[in-house]
């Protein structure tokens, strides 16, 4: 081993490309792809070709709730929805030469056990609470309806499709209890507002900690920074999903 190739294995850097997560409830488009997949392949590549301890990584979502609507309108099991379109990924990044190191499901005992750590270790140190949030709540199935599975009138353009969590006509992201003339899409009847339990993050127990982490990132854009954002206003709790 020469000793300029030495210094460059001592210098070398570990890089983690962590790229998104897409939902398996259908095939990806290009958008996907030119804007997510395809970028992050090329700054692996180019970080493997300078020497980098590169890993990228990423994996199909197989538990929101884009999955089950599209099991539910298919007539199917949301495992058969997610074990269709994780294989269309699969055969998608090999076509197109995605190098992805990992890209795993969240579907794994592995998934599955590193979430229940994380959060029962919340839970012990008090960063978990419990708080009601009032829902939409379909009377005829029993069901409160998370965000997907609702659709009316925007309040904002009056487009009278917009979904609970944002109308794709405006592009405005909306809270479910905004709509007007709202309706279930598992009955097409007019859900009902209900107050249920749910466990938030106390994200703002971690703001002082975030902003000095994102302020020490010199190298990463002002738009993704907005650390004047996180001054002017303090983190917002979260709820667990």
């Amino acid at each position: 081993m020469t000793l300029s190739t030495e210094n460059q294995k001592m210098s070398a850097k570990y890089v983690l490309v962590a790229a998104a997560w897409p939902y398996a409830n259908g095939d990806l488009h290009l958008g996907q792809i030119a804007g997510c997949y395809l970028p992050a392949d090329i700054y692996a590549r180019y970080h493997r070709m300078k020497g980098n301890h590169t890993l990228m990584v990423s994996g199909s979502d197989s538990h929101g709730t884009p999955v089950t609507v599209r099991a539910e309108q298919e007539g199917v099991e949301p495992t058969d929805i997610f074990k269709k379109y994780h294989e269309s990924f699969l055969d998608t990044f090999q076509r197109f030469g995605i190098s992805f190191d990992l890209f795993t499901h969240t579907d794994t005992d592995n998934h599955a056990d590193v979430t229940h750590d994380i959060f029962l270790k919340l839970l012990e140190n008090d960063y978990l609470y419990e708080a009601e949030q009032t829902l939409l709540y379909d009377a005829s199935t029993e069901r409160f309806l998370p965000d997907r599975y609702v659709e009316g009138e925007c309040p904002h353009c009056n487009f009278d499709r917009a979904r609970g969590d944002q109308c794709d006509n405006c592009g405005r992201t909306l809270d479910a209890l905004e709509l007007i003339n709202p309706r279930s899409k598992l009955s097409n009847s007019e859900p009902e507002p209900r107050k249920t339990s749910h466990h938030f993050l106390r994200l703002s127990a971690f703001n002082e900690q975030l902003t000095k982490w994102i302020e020490s990132k010199e190298q990463w854009r002002p738009a993704v920074r907005n650390t004047g954002s996180l001054h002017r206003q303090q983190t917002i709790n979260v709820a667990t999903t």
